[in-house]
């Protein structure tokens, strides 16, 4: 009789195991202490990376062979860290392994990729930032600086989209309904830093804020959803006048907690405004 059943190599516990096994292969037995010597395959065996992941030989051997029920969350951790898997890696085996994607787990960073730098360099007159999920800013390109501010005459812990916005006067005065921006800045922020997994990482800034800022602590507690992301920008130059922006938000490849934020100039009018800021800073330069 014919039935169903996938084969073991396509059901969803055979495409781990394969998966599982090629992370295993490439990894150097000696990295980790143990003797390459008289091994028929390349890389860990499995009781090694069992050893490493603190499970039993003769489950993670089932693991591998496509048997026995889904791992716990807690245990796909412990296998993602014994094979050094990448975000995007450890990302695949919950997917594989459980149907849905791992807990948010945030990453801090310092700095992009250059394939990622080379993309900000590329978009020329038009300005745009990378930023965290909790708001600071890591990259920029030179249009960003001359429209926004300098982020490279910053201080690393300055360079924070909220702290910019309620303690800096330049940048608060620069906004179109300063009260409007904030209360759309700070409900998604929250949004942003929950969803990265970043509470903790944001309980010191928040703190800092609410000290320095009774706006900001009032809007803290202001517990309503964001509206739709605004899709567009005014800026008020004290010299140029108002500058018109479209806003475009762009995920970052492998790193949910990173978007890239592009400001294109809505018209001819304010993109001959941001040229002249940003010929204006190649001069001073």
């Amino acid at each position: 009789m014919a039935t169903n059943r996938l084969p073991l190599s396509d059901a969803p516990n055979g495409l781990l195991g394969a998966f599982l096994r090629d992370c295993r292969a490439r990894l150097d037995p000696a990295v980790f202490g143990f003797s390459a010597a008289r091994r028929r395959t390349p890389g860990l065996r499995r009781e090694e990376v069992a050893q490493r992941a603190h499970i039993s030989p003769t489950w993670y051997t089932w693991l591998e062979q496509g048997r026995g029920g889904p791992p716990s969350p807690e245990v796909l951790e412990r296998i993602v860290g014994a094979l050094m898997l990448t975000e995007r890696e450890r990302e695949h085996v919950f997917l594989l392994a459980l149907g849905h994607p791992p807990e948010a787990r945030y990453q801090g960073v310092d700095e992009v990729t250059p394939r990622l730098r080379r993309v900000l360099d590329a978009l020329g007159d038009t300005p745009a930032i990378v930023k965290t999920a909790t708001w600071d800013v890591v990259a920029w390109n030179p249009a960003a600086a001359a429209l926004f501010t300098d982020y490279g005459q910053l201080p690393r812990e300055q360079r924070n989209i909220l702290r910019l916005m309620f303690s800096n006067p330049r940048v608060r005065d620069a906004q179109d309904n300063w009260d409007s921006v904030a209360r759309s800045v700070v409900r998604s922020f929250r949004i942003d830093a929950m969803r990265a997994g970043a509470n903790a990482e944001i309980a010191q800034l928040v703190e800092a804020l609410c000290a320095s800022s009774a706006e900001f602590a009032a809007l803290w507690q202001d517990r309503g959803l964001p509206d739709e992301r605004a899709l567009a920008k005014r800026i008020h130059h004290p010299r140029l006048g108002a500058i018109d922006l479209e806003i475009s938000y762009f995920a970052v490849d492998g790193r949910p907690d990173l978007a890239m934020v592009v400001y294109n100039p809505r018209d001819a009018e304010s993109t001959a405004r941001v040229r002249e800021l940003i010929d204006a800073g190649r001069g001073a330069g």
